[in-house]
């Protein structure tokens, strides 16, 4: 059976040559399946993967080992899991689902160690007055309390 570890410094030195893409997730499978899924930050083409595939199966032997392989790129609607994925989606919309129960949806606007910052425009009622004002808010959520955030797409 292949061992994980040679595939990652594999996929290691590959990313060394193309520091654009970064790995999302690495699966090996019982059976020898090797699966991969990249990201990059200005997205991910058919070329990025098969660079990428192409950087893993020429460094394999299949006459010592056979092995299947299947390399992706994280898909529209993939949860975000790497702080390169938040940075790279700065100005998009995000759906947040947080460990509080609360759940956001607006713009990201920055990025940093700690988490991430949306923001977003409500109606609230007026301070004075009948009717309702637009109020731009804003909510900063720090990683750990991430659950799960995805960009809206928007047609």
């Amino acid at each position: 059976m292949l061992s994980e570890n040679i595939v990652k410094d594999l996929i290691d030195n590959a990313l060394e040559e193309r520091s654009d893409l970064f790995l999302i997730d690495l699966k090996m499978g019982a059976d020898n399946k090797i699966s991969v899924v990249i990201d990059g930050d200005n997205g991910v083409t058919v070329e990025d993967c098969i660079f990428m595939s192409r950087a893993i199966e020429h460094s394999l032997d299949r006459e010592n080992e056979d092995f299947s392989l299947d390399v992706a790129s994280a898909g529209a609607t993939s949860p975000l899991i790497n702080m390169r994925q938040y940075r790279k989606n700065v100005g998009r919309t995000l759906e947040v689902k947080a460990k509080s129960n609360s759940k956001f949806e607006g713009k990201l606007i920055d990025v940093d160690d700690a988490g991430i910052t949306l923001e977003w425009k409500t109606k609230e009622p007026k301070p004075v007055g009948k009717g309702k004002v637009v109020v731009i808010k804003q909510a900063k959520i720090t990683y750990d309390d991430i659950l799960e955030a995805k960009v809206v797409i928007k047609f």
